[in-house]
């Protein structure tokens, strides 16, 4: 028995990737993915099916995690980056607080991009980020050049290596090619390489909190051959395409690489869903790793695993690349908890079927970790919904409604709610409305927004986006009715600088 067990206190592993959609597991039914190890953690743990981003882009996703606030709160409500990060209480600095050592390795994508968060260490790959790759404008300490741990450990083993060297775009969701270095060279072999050393380096009488952030499957889609090679031959099924999706391309929007939508040439676009789909069974079999080397060190039945993604990617789903839309493959993500150790009791190989979001996480691994949870945090810990109950016990636990998301986008800004088996869409910028059942229409081909049968689930969930949004600096509504038009920034006044 380690000193760890003996305090009763667990270590926290917390497993990100960035970009994963929800229906990329073998487990969850997908025809073409491989995933074993994380279907193992799912055989053994709790899979959530309705697991959900409420504003499903990098930041303010990642806002969620840290302070375990709604958007409202924490007040990303889209992407913009260079705005500081200035939020007092963290799942990181709680857990330091606590006693725990706290190591982040991966992506952080906060401003500054060295800011600590509440960690005592951190070995930072951003990805590609364009606000600080730009030589103009950019300090110094900001450049790519100063601020990424990656680059600088790769460019001592690939003299003059680069980001871009492979020609894609951190955005190229419809081109792909293979990783041109050797394997152990790659973003997500190095993460997981870093936070194996992290187990040798870390202070043996303290418990651990480790966040293995990973920047893929986000694009760039550059798997290493071999990964690619298991897709070569599958029989990959088109995505779903709705009988509302924009059928139209006559701009030719469909061939750019870093489309958000439009026509894609088939080719290409199988190319890039396989190279995708390799993406995730490599990070599968690097996670598979870490957990080999966890059980190495003594530690694996004595830490909590947690694994999720910070959104999805439409992947062509009805012509639409990328994310921030309130669609499945983009809001809809996996979610994936772990105990070996058998401290919380959690039924396993059961798919828990409530709303759970990002804000959830942080609630969630203090109170694994026995951490009181602070005030401002908004979001609640799922472990009762993934604990074994007595047979005599057959009441559901008390759990939220629904989730409220949103994400400014210009004109394609939304507003969204959903309790996992309906979903009500309000586009803000032009009044557009949509409703898919999704318990009938999971894939969402059906807008059902006029139809007669709809009329009541749709002004019930209308009335509740009406609620949520009361009281917003935007005025989208007035208590009675949305309002659409109304100037959309995407941070709120009491974050923006």
């Amino acid at each position: 028995m380690n000193r760890n067990e003996e305090r009763g206190r667990p270590n926290v592993l917390l497993i990100t990737v960035d970009q994963m959609r929800f229906d990329c597991l073998s487990i969850a039914g997908h025809p073409v993915v491989e995933t074993p190890n994380l279907d193992e953690l799912a055989r053994t743990g709790v899979r959530f099916s309705r697991a959900y981003s409420a504003t499903p882009t990098c930041v303010p996703a990642r806002a969620a995690i840290f302070t375990g606030q709604s958007q409202r709160t924490h007040g990303r409500v889209g992407y913009q980056d260079r705005v500081p990060w200035n939020y007092p209480v963290t799942l990181p600095g709680e857990l330091a607080k606590a006693g725990y050592h706290t190591q982040c390795i991966g992506k952080m994508h906060v401003y500054p991009a060295r800011n600590l968060m509440g960690f005592h260490n951190v070995v930072l790959h951003d990805g590609y980020l364009h606000h600080n790759r730009n030589f103009h404008g950019i300090p110094m300490q900001e450049h790519y050049d100063q601020v990424d741990d990656y680059l600088q450990w790769l460019r001592e083993r690939a003299p003059g290596a680069d980001l871009i060297d492979t020609g894609l775009d951190c955005n190229a969701s419809t081109v792909a090619r293979p990783w041109h270095l050797d394997e152990m060279k790659h973003p997500t072999n190095w993460v997981v390489t870093q936070s194996i050393d992290f187990l040798r380096r870390r202070d043996p009488g303290k418990p651990f909190f480790l966040w293995m952030s990973f920047v893929r499957p986000h694009p760039p889609f550059d798997p290493p051959q071999a990964y690619l090679d298991l897709y070569e031959d599958a029989d990959i099924p088109d995505p779903p395409v709705g009988d509302w999706a924009q059928g139209d391309d006559s701009s030719l929007e469909g061939l750019a690489p870093t489309t958000g939508k439009g026509l894609v040439p088939k080719r290409r676009l199988r190319r890039a869903m396989a190279a995708y789909y390799a993406l995730i069974t490599h990070l599968d079999h690097q996670i598979g790793r870490f957990l080999q080397a966890l059980n190495e060190y003594g530690e694996l039945h004595n830490t909590v695993i947690m694994f999720t993604s910070d959104h999805g990617e439409l992947l062509g789903d009805h012509h639409l690349f990328r994310k921030a839309l309130p669609y499945e493959g983009s809001a809809h993500v996996p979610l994936i908890v772990n105990d070996p150790g058998g401290r919380l009791h959690l039924k396993q190989g059961t798919v828990a079927d409530e709303v759970v979001e990002l804000r959830d996480i942080m609630p969630s691994l203090l109170d694994a970790a026995g951490v009181q949870i602070p005030e401002s945090v908004e979001g609640d810990s799922i472990w009762r919904l993934a604990a074994a109950r007595n047979e005599a016990d057959t009441a559901s636990p008390v759990w939220r409604s629904h989730l409220h998301g949103e994400h400014a986008y210009g004109h394609q800004s939304t507003q969204w709610v959903t309790d996992g088996t309906e979903k009500f869409i309000w586009y803000p910028q032009t009044g557009e409305e949509q409703f898919f059942n999704l318990a009938e229409d999971p894939m969402e081909l059906h807008n059902a927004i006029s139809d007669e049968a709809c009329r009541d689930r749709i002004e019930h969930w209308r009335s509740i986006l009406i609620r949520e949004l009361e009281g917003r600096e935007e005025g989208f509504t007035d208590g009675e009715r949305l309002i659409a038009g109304r100037k959309q920034a995407a941070v709120l006044s009491h974050i923006r600088v």
